[in-house]
C-alpha cells in the first residue's frame, strides 16, 4: 500500500507519508486518535489524501484561527465527533517596554523561540502586531516558553500566556512587485523576485531549496500560476498575484507579493 501512495509525492516527503499514514491505519484499524503537531500545509494536504484512502477515518485541522497556515491535525476514527475536541493550543503574548522592541520582524521571533531548542514543529503562526506579538504554540511548550524567553534579537520582552480565544492576527504584509516576464517559468520570475540571474537561480532550484505551495520543486521550468507561493530558502518567499496580458514584445505581466 505503501509503494502505491509513494508514486503521488516527492521522495523528500516519503518519511511524513509513512509518519501520517501510520497515523490513518492507527485511527482506522485500531480506534486510536492522534493529537500532531503543527503541519505546514502541504503536510496537512498529504494528511488529507491519505485519510481520504480510509473509509473509517476522520481528520480536523485547526490553527487557531480562519485561514490558518500551521495547523494541528487530530486523526481518529470516524465515529469521533471532533469539533468539540481540545486540540492543545496557547497563545504565548511577548511584549517589550523597548522601542526597539516595534522594529522586531517575524524572523527575529521565530528564532529567538528555536534558540530556546525548541522544534519548529511546536510553532504556528506567528502574529507581529503594533504593539507585540502573538504566537500560537503547543500547550506543553507554553509555561517553558514563559520562564525561559527573554529576549528577542537583543531586546528585553516579558511573555504571558493567553488562551487561543485572545488571538490577535497579524494582516499578512507584502511588498508589491510588477515584472514583464518572457514566460511563467518558476526560475525567470523568481530570478526577478530575488534580483539573481538565472544562472544563479538554478543552483538551490536544483538542491531542493525551493518549494512551491510548500512542495519542494526542482524542475526550473515548471510554469507558475496566480496563487502559487513560492518559498526561497535563505531569500524569503512570494506570491504570485496576477498574471495580466501580454506586452507588445510578447512579455507576460505578472504582479507578485513579497513577504515582508
Amino acid at each position: 500500500m505503501k509503494t502505491e501512495i509513494y508514486g503521488h509525492f516527492h521522495p523528500d516527503e516519503r518519511q511524513f507519508v509513512d509518519r501520517a499514514w501510520d497515523w490513518v491505519t492507527a485511527a482506522g484499524e485500531y480506534h486510536e486518535s492522534k493529537l500532531t503537531d503543527f503541519l505546514d500545509p502541504r503536510q496537512g494536504h498529504i494528511l488529507h489524501s491519505l485519510v481520504n484512502r480510509h473509509p473509517d477515518v476522520i481528520v480536523r485541522l485547526e490553527g487557531g484561527h480562519e485561514g490558518a497556515e500551521r495547523c494541528r491535525a487530530l486523526i481518529a476514527p470516524d465515529y469521533r465527533e471532533l469539533d468539540g475536541e481540545d486540540m492543545e493550543m496557547k497563545v504565548l503574548a511577548i511584549t517589550s517596554g523597548e522601542q526597539k522592541f516595534l522594529a522586531l520582524e517575524h524572523g527575529d521571533y521565530m528564532g529567538a523561540i528555536l534558540g530556546l531548542g525548541i522544534k519548529r514543529s511546536k510553532i504556528g503562526d506567528i502574529h507581529v502586531l503594533a504593539d507585540g506579538c502573538h504566537v500560537v504554540v503547543t500547550a506543553d511548550i507554553a509555561d517553558y516558553l514563559t520562564m525561559n524567553l527573554h529576549g528577542v534579537h537583543k531586546v528585553n520582552v516579558s511573555t504571558e500566556i493567553l488562551p487561543l480565544s485572545s488571538l490577535r492576527c497579524s494582516e499578512t504584509k507584502l511588498e508589491m512587485m510588477d515584472l514583464t516576464v518572457a514566460s511563467l517559468r518558476l526560475d525567470g520570475i523568481a530570478a526577478d523576485v530575488t534580483r539573481l540571474s538565472r544562472s544563479k537561480i538554478l543552483a538551490p532550484i536544483k538542491s531542493g531549496r525551493v518549494r512551491v505551495n510548500w512542495k519542494v520543486e526542482e524542475d526550473p521550468s515548471t510554469a507558475l500560476k496566480e496563487g502559487d507561493v513560492v518559498s526561497l530558502q535563505g531569500f524569503g518567499r512570494f506570491k504570485v498575484l496576477e498574471v495580466g496580458g501580454l506586452t507588445k514584445k510578447g512579455r507576460y505581466r505578472v504582479q507578485v507579493g513579497k513577504f515582508v
